[in-house]
């Protein structure tokens, strides 16, 4: 039996969802991790990092199509010796001896039909190294390319393939058993119900659930409620060689719900009652069973859902899909929570808090929803396309439209729901290594951030929906994957406004005076075109100016590219919230974040008016540790 660790509440009582959830995951054990092949670890979690057994490149490589000269014979005419085709990553090795890349642009090809070899006219003086990818300047040999606890996707599938990597550790995916109960319950083919029947909705419902969230499933059927046959039925269901047992019904306080003490019969039942709406009959339950062959004992987490199908899918949200990340080894078990605002008003439940079911759409003011009609647990169009769980306190005051209020993140924010509004939910295109949907970007938000962030994007083209904001996104991943650095700072709203002063101002002024942001970073606008007003629009509504901020983005960017002075951003303090006009392109934005991050805890701790922050202890030039430039 599994130890009881004091967490199980008191007979009949009733406890609070996350002190509920606390109790789950605290006795939930992962996997043991297994080695697979490279395609088996789709969606799984990495159990140790990889290192990588060769570099990348694996020889010098151009950076473009050109020619490979010797610098130091000059410009002139050369007969081309060779041809260098371009391998996977789009190009191509170098030949030795060459020490740098012309590039197309600055050469010109001879044409004389009196010599039978090619030939080539170099324009430009090249430089030793120029436009050449020296061996392992992108990945060196044995440096760690994916860290343990990372999720494998696509973009990590091709990482691996490219370093030769075929053979992978990962924690395994749960085994998940299906059980419904119920003497009302039929199969879903049955053609014609009898009086008092109904079709089996939820085991359906949890089966696919389960698998949306690349479990392994099993159909246990149904069992009705008579105590002898149950127990059978879960005797059978914990031999299977499961991980979690799901059960839906016979979960509340009539004489025929037997699920709770035959579980209890089993092993420990830590709770039965939760203080949430819908869901309140949840019981939860760790039961051991050996495997048909005798060979294991496994500690199955039950969770006895409600019979109710929107309460019975609620509560597999919350509970067991935090359980089931958690034995699939992710580091962060929980779904993701953003800021959603309401554009209607709501009056939630005066006694329990409530999950109201949402359908949260993108528009200019971020993330919203939109309303989905009565909420009885027993309505399933209240939850169809539904993508999100908004989290509403008790209370006998109705919450009026336009209030941000947390939102659990229950399905892929780029449904259809979101794509068919005028603004699209934004692309999110990231290098190799990152995740590629917003859900991904967004899981690791969760619980109450020390500085609250929002990221504007400041486009006429996104804004009527004529482009994808790439920009967005990226600001959203690098600010929440660096919250650590930045004080706990994470990313609660984001929102799409053309270029015009008078939106960008509103929408700042707003989430400045009534949300109480910490931190604004506005995305574009920042150049010469007659439409590029983000500074402009940001100097009207700070009080005080922060250029320090400024020369460390331009001293950055000029490292990439001489543009970067043409820039006119600002940044600047209203109250104690932080604004920075970012650039808008997304590989710009991570660079300049990354160049401001030593310093921006600091500051919003500053702007706080936390006296103990005080600033670093200055080291003297002559004291400084020579660095290579």
């Amino acid at each position: 039996m599994v130890e009881n660790c004091g967490a199980t509440a008191a007979p009949g009582s009733m406890i609070g969802v996350d002190e509920a959830r606390e109790i789950v995951l605290k006795v939930a054990k992962r996997l043991e991790p297994a080695t697979v092949s490279l395609h088996e670890a789709l969606n799984r979690v990495l159990a140790e990092d990889v290192v990588a057994p060769d570099p990348l490149p694996p020889y010098p490589a151009s950076v473009k199509d050109g020619y490979a000269v010797i610098a130091s014979d000059g410009p002139g005419e050369y007969p081309i010796i060779t041809e260098s085709r371009a391998g996977n990553d789009g190009v191509g090795p170098i030949p030795d001896g060459a020490d740098a890349v012309v590039q197309v642009e600055d050469t010109e090809q001879i044409k004389d039909a009196s010599v039978e070899s090619k030939r080539v006219r170099i324009m430009l003086q090249a430089k030793p190294g120029v436009d050449i990818r020296p061996v392992g300047v992108d990945i060196e040999k044995g440096a760690i390319v994916l860290k343990s606890g990372e999720l494998v996707g696509a973009s990590e599938i091709g990482l691996l393939a490219t370093m030769g990597v075929m053979m992978v550790k990962v924690y395994p995916a749960p085994t998940i058993g299906v059980l419904s109960t119920g003497d009302e319950l039929v199969e879903p083919t049955t053609s014609s119900l009898s009086w008092g029947q109904i079709r089996d909705s939820n085991r359906a419902m949890l089966l696919a659930a389960a698998i949306q969230h690349h479990c392994k499933v099993l159909d246990l059927g149904v069992a009705p409620d008579d105590e002898e046959k149950l127990d059978k039925a879960l005797d059978t269901a914990l031999s299977a060689g499961i991980d979690i047992l799901l059960t839906s019904g016979g979960v509340s306080m009539g004489d025929r719900d037997f699920v709770k003490p035959l579980l209890q019969k089993r092993g420990t039942v830590f709770f039965g009652k939760v203080r949430m709406k819908p869901g309140k009959p949840l019981t939860f339950a760790t039961v051991n069973a050996k495997s048909k062959e005798n060979t294991k004992v496994n500690d199955i987490l039950a969770f006895g859902l409600p019979g109710n199908p929107v309460s019975c899918i609620v509560c597999f949200n919350l509970f067991v899909v935090p359980s089931i990340r958690y034995l699939a080894g992710w580091e962060n078990p929980h779904l993701p929570r953003v800021q959603a605002r309401l554009e209607q008003a709501i009056r939630p439940d005066p006694v329990r808090p409530e999950f109201h079911r949402a359908i949260l759409r993108w528009n200019n003011d971020g993330l919203c929803d939109p309303g989905t009609g009565g909420q009885m647990s027993c309505r399933l169009l209240s939850k169809e396309s539904a993508n999100s769980l908004l989290e509403l306190p008790a209370s006998d005051h109705v919450i009026p439209a336009g209030t941000l209020v947390p939102a659990i993140i229950i399905s892929d924010l780029s449904s259809t729901s979101i794509a068919m509004t005028n603004n699209p939910l934004p692309s999110t295109s990231h290098p190799i290594t990152r995740k590629s949907t917003l859900q991904e970007i967004v899981r690791d938000v969760s619980g109450d951030a020390n500085f609250k962030a929002a990221i504007l994007t400041v486009s006429d083209t996104v804004a009527s929906g004529n482009g994808p904001d790439r920009s967005g996104p990226k600001a959203v991943s690098v600010v929440n994957s660096s919250s650590d650095r930045l004080g706990g700072a994470r990313v609660v709203a984001t929102a799409v406004v053309s270029d015009e002063v008078n939106k960008i101002k509103d929408i700042v002024c707003r989430w400045s005076d009534v949300d109480k942001m910490d931190l604004i970073l506005t995305l574009g606008g920042t150049g010469f075109t007659p439409r590029d007003v983000t500074p402009e629009a940001t100097k009207e509504v700070t009080e005080r100016e922060t250029p320090g901020l400024l020369y460390v983005m331009m001293q950055e960017s000029l490292k990439v590219t001489p543009f970067a002075m043409l820039s006119r951003a600002a940044a600047g303090i209203r109250g104690s919230l932080l604004i920075i006009n970012m650039p808008g392109n997304p590989n710009a934005v991570a660079e300049c974040m990354e160049a401001l991050m030593p310093a921006l805890k600091h500051a919003l701790n500053q702007i706080k008016g936390n006296k103990r922050e005080k600033h670093p202890r200055h080291v003297p030039h002559a004291q400084a540790t020579p660095v290579d430039v």
